[in-house]
C-alpha cells in the first residue's frame, strides 16, 4: 500500500481518551520493523482506559514525514506527496487541503501528540502487538513485510491460517507448492509447505516457543482441529495437520495468488477444486474483527470485543451453511488475528461479492447505538442495507450510515460495511452485547442484509 493512503487513514480515524493515561513502569519501547525507536520521557506508550497510546512524532519521523507543533496546538504532517494538518481537540483535520472529519480529538501529553495503537493497526495497515511482559509495542509497515519471511532468506512465508465454511485458508507470500496427503491412523490430511517459514506478520500469540501451534473446530462434523507447525529446517518446510473424525477426501486451490485453500467439501481429487463462490453463487466474506493478541475493545465488564465478533459471526456462518445460492467464507473462525492485508487478501483474490466487518464499539460512557461504516460510494446502497437490518435486528439507537476510510472497507475492491452492533464503554449495551439472545438477533438482521443485497432467498 502506498504510504500516503494509510496515513490518510491514520488521521480519519484518530480515537484518543480524555484525561491523561500512565505510563507502563519499568519504561516502554516502540519496534518500527526491528528497529527500536527513542522515546522521550513524555513519549513513553500510554494506557488510557485500557488503550495503549503510542506518541506520533517518533513513528512518522521514522517513516520520512516532517512533524511540527504551534503552539496555537496546530500539527503538520508532511512528506512530497502529503500534508496533513491535525488541531488538538479538535475533530476536524485537513488532508492535502480537504477538510475531513475525524471522530475523536488528538491530545497532548507535554508537548507530544499521543494516538492509540489500535487505529494504527485498523487504519494502516500496519501489522502491530503489545508484549505486556517487556513493555514492548512492534509495528510492521507493509514495506517491511516483503515476500521471503522475516530474514531476508528467500523463503516463502505463511501469515494467516483459517477455517470456515470446511475449508482451510492459509495466506502465504510468495509462491509455494504444497505437498498434500492422506494419513491413517488417526485420519488426518497433512499440508506440507517446503521453502516457508511463519512470516514477521503470523501473530505472535499462534505460536509458542517450539513454532507450533492449533486450531479448535466447532460446528463441522468432518474436523475436530487444525494443527501446524515449522516441521522441518532443511529445507525449512512448515506442516499443517487437519485432524479428521473419519476419512475423508478434499481438493485443492493454489492459483499462486497468495492464497492456499484446502477444501473438504470436495469429494474427487482427481480434478482441481473450484475456488469458493465459482459455482454460480454469491461469495461473501465475513470478517470478525480483531483476534488473537489484539483483544479490541474492552467491556465495561471487562470483556474482549474479539470474542462478541467471532460469536456473532460464527452464528452468521450457521444460518448461511446450506444455503443454496450463497458460498461464505471467515477471515477467521477462532481466536487467531490474520492482518488486515491478509483479510482484504482473502476477500480480492477469491473476488468476493460483496465483504462484511463485524465489530463492537466504545466510547464515552453515554454513547450507544448502532453504525455502519464504508469507505467507498460504491459500498454506499450496501452499507445502507446492512445498517437498515442493524437498527431493527440490535434495537439500539441508529447512529446512522457513516463515511470513514477504515483499512478493510477501503483497501477491498467490491462493495464493502463495517458494521459497529453497539458501544462495549456503555454498560446498557455492554449487557446486550454477550447475551445469546442479542447475538443471535444481530446474526439474523445480518443474513437478511446480505440476502436483499444479493437478491438471493
Amino acid at each position: 500500500m502506498k504510504k500516503v493512503g494509510w496515513l490518510v487513514g491514520l488521521f480519519l480515524f484518530l480515537w484518543a481518551f480524555p484525561g491523561m493515561g500512565h505510563a507502563a513502569a519499568g519504561g516502554t519501547h516502540i519496534y518500527l520493523d526491528g528497529k527500536e525507536l527513542n522515546l522521550s520521557k513524555n513519549g513513553q506508550v500510554q494506557e488510557v482506559k485500557g488503550s495503549i497510546m503510542i506518541p506520533i512524532r517518533v513513528v512518522m519521523e521514522e517513516l520520512g514525514f516532517q512533524v511540527s507543533w504551534e503552539k496555537t496546538g496546530t500539527i503538520h504532517i508532511k512528506d512530497s506527496n502529503t500534508t496533513i494538518q491535525l488541531n488538538v481537540n479538535s475533530k476536524i483535520a485537513k488532508v492535502n487541503g480537504k477538510q475531513v472529519s475525524i471522530l475523536a480529538a488528538p491530545y497532548l501529553k507535554g508537548d507530544t501528540s499521543m494516538v492509540p495503537l489500535r487505529f494504527i493497526s485498523e487504519q494502516m495497515g500496519i501489522q502491530v502487538s503489545w508484549v505486556q511482559k517487556t513493555q514492548s509495542v512492534y509495528l510492521v509497515t507493509p514495506d517491511g513485510n516483503k515476500p521471503g519471511g522475516n530474514d531476508g532468506n528467500g523463503l516463502s512465508s505463511i501469515t494467516g491460517i483459517s477455517f470456515s465454511d470446511n475449508r482451510l485458508l492459509i495466506s502465504v507470500h510468495g509462491k509455494v507448492t504444497p505437498n498434500v496427503f492422506k494419513m491413517t491412523g488417526p485420519n488426518r490430511i497433512v499440508v506440507d509447505i517446503p521453502n516457508t517459514n511463519f512470516g514477521s506478520t503470523f501473530p505472535s500469540g499462534m505460536l509458542d516457543s517450539h513454532q507450533s501451534g492449533q486450531i479448535s473446530v466447532t460446528g463441522y462434523p468432518d474436523l475436530s482441529k487444525v494443527r501446524y507447525s515449522l516441521y522441518n529446517d532443511a529445507p525449512s518446510t512448515v506442516r499443517i495437520v487437519l485432524d479428521l473424525n473419519y476419512a475423508k477426501n478434499y481438493g485443492v486451490t493454489n492459483a499462486g495468488d497468495g492464497l492456499l485453500i484446502i477444501d473438504l467439501n470436495k469429494e474427487d481429487t482427481s480434478t482441481p477444486t473450484k475456488p469458493p463462490g465459482s459455482s454460480g453463487k454469491k461469495l461473501v466474506v465475513l470478517d470478525a474483527g480483531h483476534g488473537g493478541s489484539d483483544p479490541g475493545a474492552i467491556s465495561v465488564t471487562s470483556r474482549k470485543e474479539k470474542d462478541f465478533n467471532l460469536a456473532v459471526v460464527l452464528k452468521v456462518e450457521q444460518l448461511l451453511k446450506n444455503n443454496s445460492g450463497i458460498d461464505l467464507v471467515l477471515t477467521r473462525s477462532s481466536d487467531t488475528y490474520p492482518s488486515l492485508k491478509d483479510r482484504v487478501k482473502i476477500a480480492e483474490n477469491l473476488k468476493a461479492d460483496i465483504f462484511i466487518s463485524v465489530h463492537a464499539n466504545s466510547g464515552s460512557a453515554v454513547a450507544s447505538g448502532v453504525e455502519t461504516y464504508y469507505s467507498r460510494d460504491s459500498s454506499i446502497p450496501l452499507a445502507k442495507i446492512m445498517h437498515k437490518y442493524l437498527v431493527k435486528s440490535s434495537g439500539l439507537t441508529d447512529r446512522k450510515v457513516r463515511y470513514s476510510s477504515l483499512h478493510v472497507t477501503r483497501e477491498t475492491t467490491m462493495p464493502a460495511v463495517l458494521l459497529e452492533c453497539g458501544y462495549l464503554s456503555n454498560k446498557n449495551d455492554a449487557a446486550l452485547l454477550y447475551t445469546n439472545d442479542f447475538q443471535n438477533r444481530v446474526a439474523e438482521g445480518i443474513v437478511m442484509g446480505i440476502k436483499e443485497y444479493l437478491g438471493v432467498k
